[in-house]
């Protein structure tokens, strides 16, 4: 029997999570945390209703399309002007809450600070940092999840670089068979850059990540090939849920555009994005 969706039953426990306790050290400096940094305007109605659009402002349109009303941001102590920016989300018809952190060994450790918040819930995951279209990928992941009872259900994307992406082998079945962090060389054409999933992987990925802290998956901490800082990343838990044997799916976009603001080439390319997606939103 299938999830109940969300629109049929409003009581079923949706929320965003936005991991931004990053410190943005491939394109500092920056005059504000990179979560806030500028991409065109948008219109709150009439002439003088024109604002700044930031760049978390595309994760989060996308998740209210989807039907998600409240989100948690993970911060870092410094970026105060994330809550001073979005206050409590009454600017997008939303619920946001932040929880502020020190310190992190990466963006699953990020992740399970939230835990005693989400551990029940249904949860619609992105990096407030990179900016997709079509406008409906999460309302298009969390239908699949509904459909086919899944653990976890991938939006998957044409990598521009697979070499610096987590890289994802998916079947006609929309089953991911495997996850390839940042390979130096494959074949495969798609990574995955948001997902949604049920409180069976936030659990795997509680335990996951305390099991890291326990020293258990030492190897993988440090491995500056992966990540340049070191840190964990989200595709490592996701590698495990699939070795675990944990139903993880994905979903396809292969008109689907995105740019990465967290490095300097799509720093460069942000407005530009930022400008077509007003004008084009393919499937």
């Amino acid at each position: 029997m299938g999830r109940p969706s969300h629109d049929k039953n409003p009581s079923w426990d949706l929320v965003g999570l936005i991991p931004a306790a990053g410190r943005a050290h491939r394109i500092a400096p920056l005059p504000c945390s990179k979560e806030l940094y500028p991409i065109g305007v948008w219109n709150l109605g009439g002439v003088d209703g024109v604002r700044p659009k930031v760049v978390s402002h595309n994760l989060l349109e996308k998740m209210r399309i989807a039907g998600v009303r409240k989100a948690y941001f993970v911060l870092g102590k410094s970026k105060w002007d994330i809550p001073a920016y979005w206050g409590d989300g009454q600017l997008l018809d939303m619920d946001l809450a932040y929880i502020v952190i020190e310190g992190s060994s990466g963006p699953p450790d990020t992740i399970d600070r939230a835990y005693s918040f989400i551990k029940d819930k249904i949860i619609a995951f992105g990096f407030p940092d990179i900016l997709f279209r079509p406008t409906d990928v999460f309302a298009r992941l969390l239908a699949r999840l509904d459909q086919s009872g899944s653990d976890v259900v991938l939006g998957l994307f044409l990598a521009h670089d697979p070499k610096a992406m987590d890289m994802v082998d998916i079947g006609e079945d929309f089953r991911v068979r495997e996850i390839y962090l940042k390979p130096r060389t494959t074949r495969l054409g798609y990574a995955w850059l948001c997902a949604v999933w049920t409180p069976v992987f936030t659990e795997f990925l509680h335990q996951f990540v305390r099991r890291v802290k326990q020293g258990e998956k030492a190897g993988m901490v440090g491995n500056r090939r992966i990540d340049a800082q070191g840190d964990i990343p989200v595709g490592a838990v996701l590698k495990a849920a699939v070795k675990a044997k944990m139903k993880v799916e994905g979903v396809t976009f292969p008109r689907g555009r995105y740019v990465d603001i967290g490095t300097p080439q799509g720093l460069s390319m942000v407005h530009r994005f930022a400008a077509s997606s007003r004008s084009a939103d393919p499937a």
